[in-house]
């Protein structure tokens, strides 16, 4: 282990003074000038979330609201029993409930969240009521519930028999370590930029799986799981949510396209920033960010290989394999 944290440490040092990883020198065309049908275009994480993708590109293409396409297209995997990092079929904490976080954004900078909300399956419809019909940010727990009651939500069990049999395997250890790109899939972070050059962004999951009861993650809060602004891009993240928590990635990933980066350089820096600050984490946990700036160019980068997104962009939805720091 001491061998691979002095590997780790000496890469993380090399690259930096370097300033560019070996994605970015591989990549010339991140910098070519932008096709005339560069937008809509929308970017999610993980490849299972294609699917997602296609929902939201049905509201692009007919040249709907970002904010209804990032919409539309969260609500696939929410409902979807089989991903077990989201929604309806999520694992449960450790004490068998299934919680729920969820984020949303538009390109004027308003945010709704919820955290914490059990038996509501789609959660990130739950955080644009919260945005558009409340004057606050975040809802939490019942009063979260409640709300979504309010609004005509229904209640719904969310533990399926796949996700309760996994709880009773982990409990033979009850050991919480988080796996690596485990089946591929997390969080869905999901932006898009529509025919009018309005950027949204929203993140659901139901949070690590045997997490402890209570536990709330990056994704539902605004700079660290998800954030937009119209003027730069946007950018959302998956992974270990503590280790994001911390740097307020997604925060950090806009502003450095402020500051002029391409969202590919400004994703490279905040997993960059986060394993130097944390080496030792990062030998074992993933972190990944994608990012869509104003131009409808984007970036994608994670601490170790394994990462994947959709891109669905002039008429193409494709999966994409990421760049990462280190090979693992």
């Amino acid at each position: 282990m001491n061998t691979r944290r002095k590997f780790l440490q000496q890469s993380l040092l090399g690259s930096l003074a370097v300033g560019n990883s070996d994605f970015w020198l591989n990549h010339p065309d991140l910098s070519a000038p932008l096709h005339k049908n560069a937008v809509p275009v929308v970017i999610a994480t993980w490849a299972p979330n294609i699917k997602a993708n296609a929902a939201a590109w049905q509201v692009l293409s007919a040249g709907g609201y970002a904010l209804d396409a990032v919409e539309a297209g969260v609500r696939v995997p929410e409902a979807d029993p089989n991903d077990t990092s989201v929604g309806y079929g999520g694992f449960p904490d450790r004490d068998g409930y299934v919680t729920l976080d969820a984020c949303i954004m538009d390109e004027k900078g308003m945010a709704g969240s919820v955290t914490y909300l059990q038996d509501i399956m789609h959660a990130v419809s739950v955080a644009r009521k919260v945005m558009e019909n409340t004057p606050h940010v975040i809802l939490s727990g019942d009063g979260a519930l409640q709300f979504a009651l309010s609004q005509g939500f229904v209640k719904e069990n969310l533990l399926t028999e796949k996700a309760k049999k996994a709880l009773e395997e982990w409990r033979i250890e009850s050991k919480y370590k988080p796996i690596i790109n485990i089946e591929r899939h997390d969080t869905i972070g999901m932006l898009a930029l529509d025919m009018q050059h309005r950027l949204c962004g929203a993140c659901s999951t139901s949070g690590a799986a045997f997490k402890m009861h209570g536990r709330v993650g990056d994704s539902p809060i605004i700079g660290a799981g998800l954030f937009v602004d119209n003027e730069v891009g946007g950018a959302v993240c998956t992974g270990l949510g503590e280790m994001v928590l911390r740097t307020l990635g997604s925060f950090l990933v806009v502003e450095e396209m402020r500051r002029g980066a391409h969202p590919q350089k400004a994703v490279e820096t905040a997993v960059k920033r986060i394993v130097k600050k944390y080496p030792k984490q990062s030998e074992e946990a993933q972190v990944a960010f994608v990012a869509l700036d104003r131009k409808a160019r984007h970036g994608a980068y994670s601490i170790h290989t394994g990462f994947n997104y959709a891109l669905y962009q002039q008429g193409e939805n494709r999966v994409i394999e990421a760049g990462s720091l280190f090979e693992k």
